[in-house]
């Protein structure tokens, strides 16, 4: 089972969007059961998780763990293909977000769009990778900072753009006849509070989300 997978077909999103179905992986993200198992915990007849199921298992989303016997009866269990999963942008390949469109560092639309794309391109890399059995070569990292006023915040903008401009024209070889283009994205957004003052603080516009260098 996989950590995390992405689904790009339209069909498929679908289906795990489906109420029923996104309970039914959750239960079989934690582990193998049969219909019978969920049945029991969903509330619903087997026959009809049985239903939802084999649609499920249709579009790559749950699979065959293996198969017990119970008195005459042969159940299937399944499990899902992986603890949780991210619907791209493909699945909605008419409408998707273009960061191309237009570009505004300060626009936390654009910062969306920027993020969809970056949904897009790791699943179908990794579904690529996946495919030739190959292992997918990529890096993120993630922190928290807290700024004591918006002019530390705007300062800090400026030299992370300085800094990672000049990383990138240090090692950009534009002739490098085997080299490989890599795509850079670097966010910075209000972390999101969950409760109380620190719920409107996420949503104030005194600190608006800003994405910072992006190249590939």
């Amino acid at each position: 089972m996989w950590d995390v997978t992405v689904i790009e077909d339209a069909a498929a999103a679908a289906a795990s969007l489906d109420p029923m179905r996104a309970r039914l992986l959750a239960e079989l993200a934690a582990g193998p059961a049969s219909a019978t198992m969920l049945a029991g915990r969903v509330g619903l007849p087997r026959q009809k998780v049985n239903y939802h199921l084999k649609a499920l298992e249709r579009h790559g989303l749950v699979e065959l763990a293996g198969e017990r016997r119970r008195g005459n009866v042969t159940e299937r269990m399944m499990r899902a293909t992986a603890a949780s999963y991210v619907i791209s942008p493909l699945a909605l390949a008419a409408v998707q977000p273009d960061p191309a469109r237009f570009r505004d560092q300060l626009s936390a639309r654009w910062l969306l769009a920027v993020a969809a794309r970056l949904v897009r391109d790791v699943g179908s890399l990794i579904t690529g990778a996946a495919t030739a059995r190959k292992r997918l070569a990529t890096y993120a990292l993630d922190g928290e900072v807290r700024f004591a006023t918006a002019a530390d915040r705007a300062a800090f903008v400026e030299e992370l753009t300085r800094g990672v401009s000049a990383l990138m024209a240090k090692y950009h070889t534009e002739d490098a006849e085997n080299g490989r283009d890599h795509r850079i994205v670097v966010a910075l957004h209000p972390t999101v509070r969950t409760t109380g003052s620190d719920a409107a603080e996420s949503a104030s516009p005194v600190a608006p989300p800003a994405p910072i260098g992006e190249a590939s």
